[in-house]
């Protein structure tokens, strides 16, 4: 789906025109009538249709095809991670250090409180720079596959393609990064037989990546904690937990226990790419007149 991502541009301007990215914070249900595709362009099957009930949550397992269970917009968390939106409330600010505010007010996002016109944000995504990590977790999350084997589990995000390896073979954390990564160095433990806790750190902390798409900071001295809980065979929690001493005074819950459910096995994820020629495109067309400003792509 090669435009796919161009459309989502798009969806900015009528964002800036008639505040649709507070709406994009809520959940969305699907009307009745409309059929649901994949990637194939097949009718979505419900593993649980008819009325069935989930069956339990299989041991140190949390493969599959995961959605959010509220609805397909519940995901993409334009306005910041879902429970820590930058909405104003003072009580949905992170602990910023004064470095982090600092870098905050340098970054010209294109949702959240603070948002900007179009042609003058500074956002890397805007030139179809990779998400990085843990943004991955904060925008976009519509289909995620998790698979995994004896030696890793590797999530595979739909947003640009993306993925991520998480190493369960008993490895620790490098003590010295070897070379810092969008997605940065992962390792993984089961908690229990249902819970498994990812420790990530290595990231690249610098302009190239923002921590979500609010343009809150993220530095190199970043360690974040997912908690994957299978509810049920169904249902999975994913909750998220920043440690950044550099850019934030404490750690600080970004998603807490966010839920999604499994697909068919057989769900093909659709493909959602960042083209730097459709960015352009958009820009010319969309983007810079909305600004008010002279075209950058002439």
């Amino acid at each position: 789906m090669r435009k796919g991502y161009l459309a989502s541009m798009i969806v900015l301007v009528a964002v800036l025109a008639t505040s649709l990215a507070a709406h994009a914070q809520t959940t969305s249900k699907v009307p009745a009538t409309v059929v649901l595709r994949d990637g194939w362009g097949r009718p979505v099957v419900d593993p649980l249709q008819g009325g069935q009930k989930a069956g339990p949550a299989p041991k140190h397992d949390i493969s599959g095809i995961w959605e959010p269970a509220r609805g397909p917009g519940d995901g993409i968390q334009a306005n910041g991670p879902h429970d820590m939106p930058y909405d104003g409330k003072p009580e949905h600010d992170p602990p910023y250090t004064p470095l982090g505010l600092q870098t905050l007010k340098t970054h010209k996002a294109l949702f959240g409180y603070a948002a900007v016109l179009e042609a003058l944000s500074n956002d890397p995504r805007d030139k179809c720079d990779p998400l990085g990590f843990p943004r991955a977790d904060f925008y976009q999350i519509r289909h995620t596959q998790i698979m995994q084997d004896a030696l890793r589990v590797v999530v595979l995000y739909e947003f640009e393609k993306r993925w991520r390896n998480i190493w369960t073979d008993g490895r620790e954390l490098p003590k010295e990064i070897p070379e810092p990564r969008y997605y940065g160095y992962s390792v993984g433990k089961w908690l229990d037989d249902t819970t498994f806790q990812v420790e990530t750190i290595g990231t690249m902390g610098n302009e190239k990546v923002w921590l979500d798409e609010t343009g809150r900071p993220a530095s190199d001295a970043m360690h974040v904690i997912e908690q994957f809980h299978r509810v049920d065979h169904d249902h999975l929690e994913m909750t998220v937990t920043v440690d950044d001493p550099k850019m934030y005074t404490k750690p600080w819950v970004a998603v807490n226990k966010f839920p999604m459910k499994l697909q068919a096995p057989d769900f093909d994820v659709v493909e959602m790419m960042c083209i730097p020629s459709e960015i352009a495109a958009y820009d010319k067309e969309y983007g810079d007149p909305a600004s008010g400003v002279e075209s950058k792509g002439k």
